[in-house]
């Protein structure tokens, strides 16, 4: 029987011990960290350095809460300023049992009301589960 396969789907950086125990019971997970910070004008000047690197450090966080419990990859596509593609492209390739979103209390989280994001997780079939973290 192949084990639980965890999608990860994060914006904030965590300490591993905030995700740890959320994960326990993965088999094999996969991060992306869509660079959801950013704002319009950033957007539309195309300056989305900041917004990138601080979506990496988010998708390292949560993978180092999973080493040691599960397989761990970090999407290698993701950490672009569209979420929906984010997730899209990742359940393209991986065949998720969850999608965890991962947020923190008091940030910004209008990402997670996008209409194509949300149809991208709706159509997936697959169950999600929020947390906020503190």
């Amino acid at each position: 029987m192949a084990g639980k396969n965890v999608l990860v789907v994060t914006t904030a950086v965590a300490d591993e011990s905030e995700l740890r125990d959320e994960l326990a019971g993965a088999d094999r997970v996969r991060v992306v960290a869509p660079a959801a910070k950013i704002s319009k004008l950033d957007w539309l000047t195309g300056a989305e350095d900041d917004a990138r690197a601080e979506a990496d450090r988010a998708a390292q966080t949560a993978a180092e809460a999973a080493l040691g419990q599960a397989s761990v990859e970090v999407d290698p596509t993701s950490q672009n300023t569209d979420a929906a593609q984010d997730v899209e492209d990742a359940l393209r390739t991986f065949d998720a049992d969850e999608i965890v979103v991962v947020t923190r209390s008091g940030e910004d989280t209008t990402w997670l009301e996008d209409d194509a994001l949300q149809k991208a997780v709706n159509e997936s079939g697959v169950p999600v589960r929020h947390i906020e973290l503190r």
